[in-house]
């Protein structure tokens, strides 16, 4: 088979579909920016949402540093409460499952 003939790669050369054209290059990229905005806006809207589910945050700066240090702070304490109260039913002689005892 000869160079000339051989399937091409490249996508210029690939069928276009009739009825739809193609973007353009101004079109590309704004869908782009705009998938991009939307994908941080997805972004803010769930780094807000671990903000209000977390005490301590009342007041405090929104930078995503910030929350996540902050959410991180949170979770720590919470397993170390976990770890105390099922501390304290074993010391009652309650009896705690091993399944209840994964964090």
């Amino acid at each position: 088979m000869s160079a000339d003939s051989s399937p091409s790669a490249d996508s210029t050369d690939a069928p276009k579909s009739p009825g739809k054209p193609r973007l353009t290059e101004e079109e590309k990229k704004q869908n782009h920016i705009a998938s991009e905005q939307k994908r941080r806006a997805a972004i803010r809207a769930q780094f807000d949402r671990l903000a209000e589910l977390t005490p301590g945050m009342a007041g405090l700066g929104r930078s995503e540093g910030v929350v996540l240090s902050k959410v991180v702070e949170f979770a720590r304490e919470q397993v170390e409460e976990r770890k105390r109260l099922i501390a304290e039913i074993e010391e009652r002689g309650g009896v705690v499952s091993v399944q209840d005892k994964t964090f």
